[in-house]
């Protein structure tokens, strides 16, 4: 093994080597997260009453990160709801700096799509995803709409 020679770096680990044996058994199983019921229940709720001929994808995220719900298809929902979090933190922080207020969502522009990450309460965030032909400014309305209708089913749920 190559990592036994002075001065070379030991290979970075990947999932399949990783050995659950030293984790303790309390450990194993990860709680659900508390507001993960609801917000399957709201995403539920919502999903026939957008519109998915624009929006082809919808993802409820913690603000830590967590994935929560989703409705989406060949992506990592766990990566992406991460990776949400430390979006809508940017989007904070950057409009902060720019003395534009508070930051209602972080929207980005693909070639083969769109995406936005909203904060929908305190702790939950809201991640759309549309197709590459919808204009900026029709995924705005029908992103908003989403966030409006996950506030709703969010607010009746709790």
């Amino acid at each position: 093994m190559q990592a036994d020679v002075p001065g070379t770096p030991a290979p970075l680990p990947t999932r399949g080597q990783r050995s659950t044996e030293s984790v303790p058994a309390q450990q194993k199983l990860r709680e659900p997260h508390p507001d993960a019921k609801a917000a399957a229940k709201a995403l539920q709720e919502i999903r026939d009453k957008v519109d998915r001929v624009n929006i082809t994808g919808l993802l409820v995220a913690s603000r830590d990160g967590l994935l929560l719900a989703s409705d989406t298809q060949e992506i990592e929902d766990d990566s992406v709801a991460a990776m949400a979090a430390a979006s809508v933190g940017l989007a904070t922080r950057f409009v902060g700096q720019a003395g534009l207020g508070e930051a209602r969502g972080a929207m980005f522009q693909g070639s083969l799509g769109h995406v936005c990450v909203f904060p929908v309460q305190e702790p939950i965030l809201l991640v759309v995803f549309a197709r590459p032909d919808t204009t900026m400014g029709l995924f705005n309305v029908v992103a908003r709409q989403a966030l409006t209708l996950l506030q709703g089913a969010l607010t009746t749920s709790n």
